[in-house]
């Protein structure tokens, strides 16, 4: 069995060739434009297999540039074609739209047949449905429906072309809007829903997550996770008996546009939308006796892609990052019907899961990969431009995110952690996106280690601008249960105290020579509000804050300044072991990347958060009424089961996750 795949580099098509690699035999031969081949070999390596075979060409060439002799030597030898190649894009350009879609179509086809090809793939779009209103099953196609855009439209004739001018057989496979991964949330662009993320940061920093918005019933849309496209498209294209016939890639159920917003709006924290005109009183009634184009969403939907208020839409919301034209078409008239590729997947275990399930998959990784806003911010580039950054606990959670952002803003991340591997997974990122990172594994706990760690950082580094201290242990224990685990104590200074100070004193010189350096050092709201069963946690990071403190004052005339940032509940693999706060409100990384991005630019002493602070007040003006209020949580939290060495098992949810959100931020 072998394999021809164009846009194997693209957002699907990097999925399809995985599951090819995972599940099937034979040479996987991929089309890539001279100048993409180093590329390439970053994906090859990735896939892990030396399978995949890049075959030189061009989309906008007749057979795609393919070479006469690589095509005869290869005739009669592949199995299955895949067409992946195209725009994917409402905002293109007519010119773009017909050069990818339909003259890339035409060319793809045109070598398929020249290699005799078992079967012709072809990755089409729900998009050709066009305008079409009421139930579109898998047998239709040309059914007198509208194609408002150069995207509908080119979509239909690229699928139109295979349908009445290939020789070979052929299956059709249309997608709706594919967003990121299911389980990584991997995406590579900014398309479809991720146009509104920016929005959606907007609202949860500056509104908080109870206040209730009114929203406009914009009808349904369909989303699907790119590995569900992909697994289904793996499978579909081998069962036997269904060349000529089209499969649509869509949920069953379609998706209200309100609905779709306010999973996204839940995974980020942000306020949430209600309508307070169901759609079923526009619907029945007098209403219902209506046309269905004089109904209000038609209406609205009318009134939205006219080039009035597409130009009014552009001069508003098309300043947010939202093109007019993706509003004007984020709902469907048609409702896709989806029976016969359930048919076809039943038993392999391949479905849409629901969105819900995995909106904060999306929304973590567009908020700590593909949301820009740190490196357009004029000031981030001018304080971060060619500094040097060394980060500790680089390879996950705030540290892996903050050197994406100081990488994004034109810093050089430092990255420091015990384990190369996922340091050197960070560097890729990095370095994909055009930037340049360094990496020192060290363990932290090991004072000889962080020893020969500043020696090569001293010797390698033309500066040191920058150290944020962000590796660290938590343990959440009472005094009760570790009575006999005074290693415990031992372990969190070892790391979040003495690591840290050795790391700084260590670099110190260097910065003292340079006549600048900042050190940031992530701590703990903790130590400001002092809550029960963190006294190993809460004791090192408040000695890391004294002694930031004291030796501030001595090293200010040399130009070195330090920032303590006393960090709410973070939503990082170090809480994970503590159940509760599965259900607590936590910031995300990369929201605690954002404060210790802000901490290297404006160089502020301290900082805090609200709550961070009346703590610190309750605990000077009112020390007595705030340990009994802390004694309080002391009873309603009980100790974790890891704590206890226990199963999991969890009493008082209520009490406890009501603290919680009153309390938002605390470690508790």
């Amino acid at each position: 069995m072998s394999y021809f795949v164009t846009g194997a580099t693209g957002f699907i098509g990097r999925h399809l060739v995985q599951e090819l690699v995972d599940h099937r035999e034979g040479e996987i031969f991929v089309l890539v434009r001279q100048g993409s081949l180093a590329r390439l070999e970053t994906l090859v390596r990735r896939w892990g297999s030396d399978r995949v075979v890049p075959v030189v060409g061009d989309l906008s060439e007749p057979g795609l540039g393919v070479d006469e002799a690589w095509v005869d030597d290869h005739r009669d030898r592949i199995d299955h074609f895949f067409h992946l190649a195209a725009i994917y894009d409402m905002t293109a350009d007519d010119a773009t739209n017909e050069t990818m879609n339909v003259g890339g179509t035409r060319n793809a086809l045109e070598l398929a047949e020249a290699l005799q090809v078992g079967c012709f793939h072809q990755v089409s779009s729900v998009a050709g449905a066009g305008d079409y209103r009421g139930r579109f099953d898998e047998t239709m196609f040309d059914e007198g429906q509208s194609l408002p855009s150069p995207y509908h439209r080119t979509k239909f004739e690229s699928e139109r072309i295979v349908r009445t001018d290939a020789t070979v057989p052929w299956r059709v496979y249309r997608p709706a809007i594919v967003v990121g991964d299911s389980q990584t949330g991997a995406m590579d662009k900014i398309d479809g829903p991720y146009y509104f993320f920016p929005l959606i940061r907007l609202m949860r920093d500056h509104l908080p997550a109870w206040l209730p918005l009114v929203g406009v019933d914009l009808g349904d849309t369909n989303v699907v996770p790119v590995d569900y496209v992909a697994a289904a498209m793996d499978h579909l294209a081998h069962l036997p008996g269904h060349d000529g016939e089209a499969f649509h890639l869509v949920n069953p159920e379609p998706q209200p546009v309100v609905d779709t917003v306010n999973a996204l709006c839940a995974a980020a924290g942000a306020p949430q939308f209600a309508t307070p005109i169901d759609r079923r009183l526009t619907r029945s009634g007098a209403l219902g006796l209506l046309p269905r184009a004089l109904r209000p969403l038609s209406v609205l939907n009318e009134v939205i892609r006219s080039a009035p208020a597409q130009l009014v839409l552009d001069q508003t919301i098309g300043r947010l990052g939202i093109p007019a034209e993706v509003l004007a078409h984020s709902s469907f008239n048609a409702v896709f019907d989806s029976r016969r590729t359930e048919k076809a997947l039943a038993g392999s275990g391949i479905g849409v899961p629901d969105l819900e399930s995995y909106a904060r998959s999306l929304w973590t990784y567009w908020e700590e990969n593909l949301d820009t806003s740190t490196g357009r911010d004029p000031r981030n580039r001018e304080a971060l431009t060619g500094k040097y950054v060394v980060i500790t606990g680089a390879s996950s959670g705030i540290g892996h995110v903050t050197a994406l952002k100081v990488a994004q803003a034109g810093g050089i991340p430092v990255l420091v952690a015990r384990g190369k591997e996922k340091l050197e997974d960070t560097r890729a990122a990095i370095e994909l996106r055009g930037g340049t990172a360094h990496v020192h594994p060290c363990d932290l706990s090991d004072m000889e280690a962080i020893d020969r760690l500043c020696e090569a950082l001293v010797a390698e580094l033309p500066s040191i601008d920058f150290v944020v201290n962000n590796a660290g242990r938590s343990i959440r224990r009472s005094l009760r249960l570790s009575q006999d685990r005074f290693h415990d104590f031992e372990r969190t200074m070892q790391l979040n105290y003495f690591g840290a100070i050795r790391l700084v004193m260590g670099l110190i010189p260097k910065m003292q020579e340079q006549q600048r350096g900042h050190v940031v050092n992530v701590s703990s709201i903790g130590v400001q509000t002092n809550p029960p069963r963190f006294s190993a946690y809460v004791a090192s990071k408040a000695a890391l804050d004294s002694w930031s403190n004291v030796v501030a004052s001595e090293l200010v005339g040399d130009g070195i300044t330090f920032t303590g940032i006393h960090m709410p509940l973070v939503r990082t693999p170090m809480i994970a072991p503590t159940r509760i706060y599965d259900k607590f409100p936590t910031i995300s990384p990369a929201q605690a990347a954002d404060l210790v991005v802000k901490a290297m630019v404006e160089r502020p002493h301290e900082i805090n958060t609200m709550l961070g602070n009346a703590g610190a007040v309750a605990h000077t003006v009112a020390p007595k009424l705030s340990f009994r209020v802390l004694n309080m949580a002391y009873h309603v939290f009980p100790d974790s089961a890891a704590a206890k060495g226990e199963a999991a098992g969890g009493t008082r949810e209520s009490e406890q996750i009501m603290l919680a959100r009153i309390f938002k931020g605390i470690h508790w």
